[in-house]
């Protein structure tokens, strides 16, 4: 008798009980198929809510790296906020960096790191902070190499092609987004 109530992956024994020699062969022929249709049916629809992720462009270069800094520094020292503003390339490499007075030696590494997140998965940093603040299947973001999951990451997008991205870190870590954007802003089109 054929049970319909098995889970992925499918397996011979939970598919049939007492099978005939002609459902045994059967069942063994589609197993395989089964089993990448049934999971193929459970992927699609992730991939239909997936962002639709900008090209890589020319790498961003030490002049207009300069002038995200330059904005990003300004809009930190108006609101009082110590921070390290990192700017790298599509391939995560450090283009420019500041470190305002004050600001904890421990956000040096993390604005980069953020900035890096950026470059590499060309997306905000704080897509991967919400993705695991579900919790669940997406705790496995945690170790996903050269992804850091705080807020605070963001590409930077020229004619619409990422060319680098660009971290802050010292301050919340909405107000290093907020950082980051008023430099991004530097650039704006």
């Amino acid at each position: 008798m054929l049970d319909l109530s098995c889970k992925l992956p499918l397996t011979y024994d939970c598919l049939l009980q007492n099978p005939t020699p002609f459902e045994r062969s059967e069942i063994m022929n589609i197993l395989p198929i089964a089993n990448f249709a049934l999971s193929l049916s459970l992927v699609l629809p992730l991939a239909a809510d997936a962002q639709v992720l900008s090209k890589y462009g020319a790498d961003v270069d030490l002049t207009t790296a300069k002038k995200i800094i330059v904005a990003a520094e300004a809009e930190a020292n108006q609101k009082g906020w110590p921070v390290a503003i990192a700017i790298v390339d599509t391939h995560g490499l450090l283009v420019s960096f500041q470190r305002l007075d004050q600001t904890q030696h421990g956000s040096v590494n993390v604005a980069i790191e953020k900035a890096r997140t950026a470059a590499l998965f060309r997306r905000e940093s704080k897509v991967f902070e919400d993705q695991i603040a579900q919790g669940g299947v997406n705790l496995k973001l945690l170790s996903l190499p050269g992804a850091l999951g705080i807020e605070g990451g963001l590409p930077i997008i020229v004619d619409g092609k990422v060319v680098g991205g660009i971290g802050v870190s010292g301050a919340k870590s909405s107000e290093d987004a907020e950082v980051g954007k008023a430099g991004l802003k530097a650039i704006a089109n």
